[in-house]
């Protein structure tokens, strides 16, 4: 299963775009947040992250809206790796079973 991660920090920002990058990437369920990126405990993520089996894809459209910061994306693209969960950090981004920046 292929799916998507979009958010927002505020209420007043728009998902919209995100999700049609999503979507146009393959993205079948996309989860959605408005919630500030200042914390790790973004409720659509975490369920998102438990949902995720073995050969599942996430595809997020930037880095900085998947984690607060870089050693929280590694932490997290480590522990999909270990799952076998492919990771698309670009919509526009080749699928491999790597993580994929553009």
């Amino acid at each position: 299963m292929k799916y998507g991660y979009a958010r927002v920090s505020t209420t007043d920002q728009k998902l919209e775009n995100q999700i049609e990058n999503l979507k146009k990437s393959g993205a079948e369920i996309i989860y959605k947040e408005k919630f500030t990126g200042t914390t790790t405990e973004r409720p659509e993520s975490n369920k998102l992250l438990n949902e995720l089996k073995t050969d599942d894809t996430l595809i997020v459209t930037k880095l900085d809206l998947f984690a607060r910061n870089t050693k929280e994306a590694l932490d997290i693209i480590q522990d999909l790796f270990k799952r076998k969960v492919d990771c698309k950090i670009n919509p526009n981004a080749v699928r491999t079973k790597k993580i994929s920046f553009l």
